[in-house]
């Protein structure tokens, strides 16, 4: 065989493939199955699971922004009552100077 001469066999690039059953004519194993089976169904699934996931996501926002500007609602009513007496109070004594 001359070193030109280009070879048949792959370089082992350190990584394991997955066996297939028509590469060696045997039979996957029940475990091999059970793995193709759950990475199928995870493959299948995953869609649904995304936009299922990215919906609640939407409603759980949606919930906390309500809960955060009520909070911030009721929170700046109490402050607007607060500045409106102290303004009243300020008239009063700008009035008791006054006279």
């Amino acid at each position: 065989m001359d070193a030109d001469e280009p070879t048949e066999t792959q370089p082992d690039t350190g990584v394991d493939e997955p066996v297939d059953a028509s590469d060696d004519g045997t039979e996957p194993t029940d475990a091999a199955k059970t793995q193709d089976i759950r990475e199928r169904l995870r493959q299948f699934a995953q869609p649904f699971v995304d936009s299922l996931d990215s919906r609640l996501k939407d409603q759980v926002d949606r919930r906390v922004d309500r809960r955060v500007d009520e909070t911030i609602t009721a929170r700046l009513a109490v402050i607007e009552r607060a500045i409106a007496d102290l303004d009243r109070s300020v008239k009063e004594l700008q009035e008791r100077l006054d006279s």
